[in-house]
C-alpha cells in the first residue's frame, strides 16, 4: 500500500508544480522611479486616487505631496513621477426589461483612462482605457435596496479598478517594455 501511495503523490505534486500556478508577488516599481504622485481628474475628492496611492505607497513608492497637483507636472517644480487620472466614466445599461417595458437588469459600466510618466518625462504606462463592468437586479416594483446595492458595486469596481492599474503599471515594468523615448 505505501509503495503505491509515494509515486503517486510524487505524480501529484510534478502535476502540480507543472500547472503554473503563483501567488501574486508585491507590485514591482522601478528602482529609479522617485517619488509618485497621483492626480484625479478632477480637483475634488476621489475615492480611486487615495486607493492607487494607498496601493502605491503598499508597494514601496514614496509619495509626493498632494500640493499643486492641478499644474502640469512640467511645472510642478519638484521631479516627480505622475500617475494621472485623466478620466472616470460611469454608466448602467440596461439589459433585461420585463413585460411592460420596464428594466429589470442592469450593467453598471466603469471606465477609467490613465498613464504614468517617470519624473524625466518618459512614459512608463502609455495612455490607455481600463473599463469594468458588473452585473445587478433592480426589480422596479421593489427597489428598496436597489441603490444600496449599486452603491456596494460602485465601491467593488472602484477597488478592483486601483488593482488593474496597479497590475498593469507591474505588467510594463517586469516585461522590460518601459519606453525610453520622450
Amino acid at each position: 500500500m505505501i509503495r503505491f501511495r509515494l509515486p503517486l503523490l510524487l505524480v501529484a505534486l510534478v502535476l502540480l508544480a507543472g500547472c503554473g500556478f503563483h501567488l501574486r508577488n508585491q507590485i514591482a516599481l522601478p528602482a529609479d522611479l522617485g517619488p509618485v504622485r497621483v492626480v484625479g481628474a478632477s480637483t475634488s475628492y476621489s475615492a480611486l486616487v487615495t486607493s492607487l496611492s494607498r496601493g502605491l505607497q503598499a508597494a514601496g513608492a514614496t509619495l509626493a505631496s498632494q500640493i499643486g497637483e492641478d499644474a502640469p507636472t512640467a511645472n510642478a517644480g519638484a521631479e516627480v513621477a505622475t500617475l494621472r487620472v485623466m478620466s472616470e466614466r460611469w454608466g448602467d445599461l440596461p439589459i433585461a426589461v420585463d413585460q411592460f417595458g420596464r428594466a429589470q437588469e442592469f450593467s453598471l459600466r466603469y471606465a477609467v483612462v490613465f498613464a504614468f510618466t517617470k519624473a524625466d518625462g518618459t512614459e512608463l504606462v502609455p495612455q490607455q482605457v481600463v473599463e469594468l463592468s458588473r452585473d445587478y437586479v433592480s426589480p422596479p416594483q421593489n427597489s428598496t435596496g436597489t441603490t444600496t446595492e449599486r452603491e456596494v458595486l460602485a465601491d467593488e469596481l472602484r477597488r478592483e479598478m486601483a488593482a488593474s492599474i496597479l497590475r498593469r503599471v507591474d505588467g510594463v515594468v517586469r516585461s522590460g517594455q518601459v519606453n525610453t523615448a520622450r
